[in-house]
């Protein structure tokens, strides 16, 4: 299921793949609007599906590109974007060696 979704006047591309009541629905696509929106970011896209055989939801949110490229890493199990990084642990990233292969 498809649909356009107009939350405080801004046009979000709501997928849904489930059975999902429309006040559930419109619940999470209000809450991910608030918290992007307190970041100062709008959602362009929502994907939301159910995850078989469990009660639980899977929810993609595509913030509107801001024209660069985000980096954001893991560590100790958050996730941060890099900008927001101070000057040692900055430092840190540029010293790292890649583990890749």
């Amino acid at each position: 299921m498809s649909k356009q979704s107009k939350q405080n006047k801004i046009k979000i591309q709501v997928q849904v793949h489930g059975n999902l009541p429309q006040a559930e629905i419109d619940h999470w696509v209000a809450d991910a609007v608030e918290r992007w929106a307190r970041r100062g970011r709008e959602l362009e896209k929502i994907i939301i599906r159910e995850v078989p055989g469990t009660d639980e939801l899977d929810i993609t949110e595509i913030p509107v590109p801001l024209g660069k490229i985000v980096r954001i890493r893991r560590i100790t199990g958050y996730l941060a974007e890099v900008d927001q990084w101070n000057a040692a642990k900055k430092a840190e990233l540029a010293e790292r060696i890649p583990h890749t292969g």
